[in-house]
């Protein structure tokens, strides 16, 4: 298949007016390369350099944090001010080769950074988690409205240093039970002022983010946001919310939205009202992008469960998605997209299984495991090396203490399954 016949070689404009080059779209993972000081390290540098010249139109870094003091897990880098400046530009360089966009996804924790990084965490109520990754966080304070204007001009910052350093857009992290995420979340959010109660009030730091955003970086810089389809917990967000929250956003001007679902407590890969041909595919979140394309003008980045070009094509032929979202496959084959747009990459694409070898242990760490391999992947990306073919969980396991000490070994965000 040539490049002309793919519609995933199409050309996207974005509201802004900004087009991106085709229809792939590197979705956030995390990296796990941050230098100990908190700046971007050399490996990340080449990691996306290479990502670049595989052929994605639209590059999505891990979360970068907004405060040293609240980090998400370790190895995030955290961008406060322009410290780190020249680092940064290297980094937007070596991401932004071949006419690529480099987003850089920006994000706080909230209540959900856990006590190895942060003994002090914040959140829009004191709620603390009840479940069995209780005891890998400490409870939580509640934010003061002054508290929460800093944050708010603290992702302004950050957004301002990524423009200034060359990333060619940004993307708000409001999904995955962060901070973003609690605040539109009636379980995590009991405030009974503007910033609660209603949807309209959960909804108001999000919205003053952006505006702020907006104002600082201009009309014509793309401003992503990951928003959950639903929590998928009793009393969280739920897709109604969600599509209502899309909906403000689209009405905003708001650049892409991005899909995803779940939080640490619950991960969500799919839907339960999804078709037998989605499930078939082994696309998520299909009959919630069903709904949004409806409702929004906006472009929609449908992440996870990609695994073949056909998949891939059909999705944006059948209007279900504008960009399609790929994660970890391109942890294994970085210039994916290329092949794919040359011929080469038609065959479906089987992640694979990681595991120690023993099944208690698999079952305690599942998602540690899986998730430090991915970043034990991305590491031999950046050094020039290829991805290994065997799913060694006692080598994702001795990389991530190694990397990280024993409390890495908590909770991590599991659904990271693009």
């Amino acid at each position: 298949m040539s490049t002309t016949r793919s519609v995933l070689a199409e050309p996207l404009t974005l509201p802004c007016g900004v087009t991106v080059k085709n229809r792939f779209f590197k979705a956030p993972m995390h990296e796990a390369l941050g230098t100990p000081d908190l700046a971007p390290s050399q490996n990340i540098v080449d990691l996306y350099g290479r990502w670049a010249a595989g052929g994605a139109g639209i590059l999505v870094t891990g979360n970068v944090a907004v405060d040293s003091r609240h980090l998400g897990e370790p190895g995030n880098i955290v961008v406060e001010d322009e410290t780190h400046l020249e680092m940064l530009r290297h980094w937007a360089q070596a991401g932004t080769a071949h006419g690529t966009q480099l987003w850089m996804q920006i994000n706080h924790p909230g209540r959900q950074s856990p006590r190895s990084v942060n003994r002090r965490p914040v959140a829009p109520s004191e709620v603390p988690d009840d479940g069995g990754y209780g005891q890998f966080f400490e409870p939580p304070r509640e934010l003061s409205r002054e508290e929460i204007g800093d944050i708010v001009r603290r992702f302004v910052t950050t957004a301002r240093v990524a423009k200034k350093a060359g990333f060619t857009g940004v993307q708000i992290h409001a999904a995955h039970g962060y901070l973003v995420s609690q605040f539109l979340s009636p379980v995590d959010n009991h405030r009974t002022d503007e910033y609660g109660g209603s949807l309209e009030g959960r909804m108001r730091f999000l919205v003053e983010v952006y505006q702020g955003m907006r104002e600082t970086l201009g009309p014509d810089f793309p401003i992503s946001v990951k928003l959950n389809s639903s929590d998928g917990e009793p009393g969280g967000m739920t897709q109604e919310d969600s599509l209502r929250v899309a909906a403000r956003l689209s009405e905003l001007g708001v650049d892409v939205l991005e899909v995803s679902g779940g939080t640490y407590r619950k991960p969500v890969f799919e839907e339960t009202d999804s078709s037998a041909e989605d499930h078939r595919r082994g696309v998520y979140f299909a009959d919630y992008a069903r709904r949004l394309k409806e409702l929004v003008s906006m472009p929609v980045a449908l992440t996870g469960g990609f695994r073949s070009a056909a998949d891939m094509e059909e999705a944006v032929a059948e209007g279900l998605t504008d960009l399609v979202g790929i994660g970890r496959p391109l942890a294994l084959i970085p210039d994916l997209p290329q092949r794919i747009l040359h011929g080469a990459g038609r065959r479906r694409i089987d992640l694979p299984h990681v595991s120690t070898g023993v099944k208690a242990l698999d079952e305690a760490l599942g998602g540690v495991l899986v998730i430090g391999w991915y970043e034990m992947q991305m590491r031999r990306l950046a050094r020039g090396g290829y991805a290994s073919a065997h799913g060694n969980g006692l080598a994702a396991l001795a990389f991530t203490v190694r990397r990280h000490g024993l409390g890495a070994l908590m909770p991590r965000r599991a659904a990271r399954r693009g």
